[in-house]
């Protein structure tokens, strides 16, 4: 179970210099409120199951194979995080094969981590395999407080010691490895749950996770840790028992082969909602999206609803044109996803009435509305959890010189949508971030009909 920790106090000498990429932006030609792009999307592999998955590939004996994953910016920063630690990564189109065999380093890398909340996943697995972990306050998306204690103080069940020198938070599992323990979370963390199941399927004796998060991506995950050797029940349920291995590695028997990305999917089909005249989304998985599916279907929108694909028309009604307004409240999965939170809101500026929407997972996700306002929309704070939308309005043209900004993944992809439903010729801004969780967004969206070029500042 122990591995040689060669370099604990050191800085990583992983090559820095592929971690900057130019600044960025769309140039969006609007649809002035036609519904004209027409055609298929096919979905990609979720991005939020791929990379615990890449995370979860330390527990094994052995390279891991993991299939459908997505080419975005987060899974290009976990690979080069994983490459840092020792890990020979190997990437191709959309499979990555990696081999743990030699990881050594149990530094997460500083630069790479204040990229991406997501890193902190990777302390369970080396807490579990190499009983040692040093990570800095992981960065990502700025959309509110997203504590880490539950982290900790579940690793400190276990047995573990943390310590935070320097603003760098080192954790030391016990002699042995780290141990089972009953662990509450006090709010359901999909990451939290992730992690710790992760940890815990390495660890000596039975853990209890209670009140977790029951997202598909956790249940994927967690049935192909049981397919290479972990035992792990409650799948799908707010309570799992992990009976640990004391260290014993998984075997990787089986590929890991991603589930569709059910917010990319609900993205497109509200893109298609306000856009589209004829729209297909394929590959994805209706079942994980019910939420959405229905809250736009009691809208008005037309949607059909198959096996794995989506399709969303736009044909006149001799009655009512207009789709409906309606109120929503973001919940933990079955739903609605926080995710998907500023595209629906940019759905709502078109729809007849008021709409409130209140966001009860980051209070710090209302940002990007002043970029809806600057086109147009009629959307007031209520307070830091809650908006009221009047719609519908029409999203106007910027000034000379005015541009939109992008201020996370979905928040840009709502800023996109917007400028597609708006009058006018757009420019958005940093849209670094919207590639961290859409594949080769501006390529797909030409593919279907937008005029939307992609050019380096």
């Amino acid at each position: 179970m122990n591995l040689p920790i060669l370099l604990r106090k050191e800085k990583s000498s992983y090559n820095t210099t592929m971690r900057s990429k130019p600044k960025q932006s769309f140039i969006i030609n609007g649809l002035a409120g036609d519904k004209k792009l027409e055609g298929e999307v096919t979905i990609n592999g979720a991005k939020n199951a791929a990379l615990p998955a890449m995370a979860a590939s330390i527990l094994f004996d052995g390279p891991v194979t993991l299939e459908n994953i997505p080419n975005t910016d987060d899974i290009e920063t976990t690979s080069n995080i994983l490459s840092s630690l020792g890990a020979k990564v190997e990437r191709k189109d959309h499979r990555i094969v990696i081999d743990p065999t030699h990881i050594s380093n149990t530094n997460i890398d500083n630069d790479l981590a204040q990229k991406m909340r997501a890193s902190v996943i990777l302390t369970g697995p080396l807490l579990a395999r190499s009983e040692m972990a040093s990570f800095p306050i992981p960065g990502g998306c700025v959309i509110g407080n997203r504590p880490i204690e539950q982290f900790l103080n579940a690793y400190q069940k276990m047995g573990a010691v943390v310590e935070q020198p320097n603003g760098v938070y080192e954790i030391q599992a016990p002699d042995g490895g780290l141990r089972g323990a009953t662990i509450f979370f006090d709010l359901q963390t999909v990451t939290g749950t992730e992690t710790l199941m992760i940890a815990a399927v390495l660890a000596s004796g039975k853990t209890i996770l209670k009140n977790c998060a029951t997202e598909p991506e956790i249940t994927s995950l967690a049935e192909w840790f049981n397919n290479c050797g972990a035992k792990i029940s409650g799948i799908g349920t707010s309570t799992l028992t992990i009976e640990g291995s004391g260290g014993k590695l998984l075997q990787p028997v089986t590929p890991y082969r991603t589930i569709p990305d059910r917010i990319e999917a609900g993205s497109y089909l509200i893109l298609g909602a306000l856009c589209a005249k004829d729209i297909v989304i394929k590959d994805c998985e209706p079942e994980h999206m019910e939420s959405i599916i229905n809250l736009l279907m009691n809208s008005g929108v037309q949607i059909e609803v198959g096996k794995n694909q989506l399709r969303v028309t736009n044909i006149p009604s001799s009655t009512n044109d207009s789709f409906k307004s309606f109120n929503v409240r973001t919940h933990e999965y079955p739903g609605f996803p926080t995710d998907l939170q500023s595209p629906l809101v940019t759905f709502l500026t078109q729809v007849s009435g008021d709409s409130i929407v209140f966001e009860s997972i980051f209070e710090g996700r209302f940002k990007y509305t002043e970029e809806l306002i600057k086109m147009g929309a009629d959307i007031t704070a209520m307070n830091p959890r809650e908006i009221l939308i009047k719609g519908p309005t029409p999203l106007i043209e910027l000034p000379e010189g005015e541009v939109l900004n992008a201020h996370d993944i979905r928040a840009g992809f709502a800023v996109v949508l917007a400028a597609l439903v708006g009058k006018g010729k757009y420019t958005v801004n940093q849209v670094h971030l919207i590639d961290r969780g859409y594949e080769k967004l501006e390529e797909r969206l030409t593919a279907i009909g937008a005029n939307i070029m992609r050019v380096v500042n």
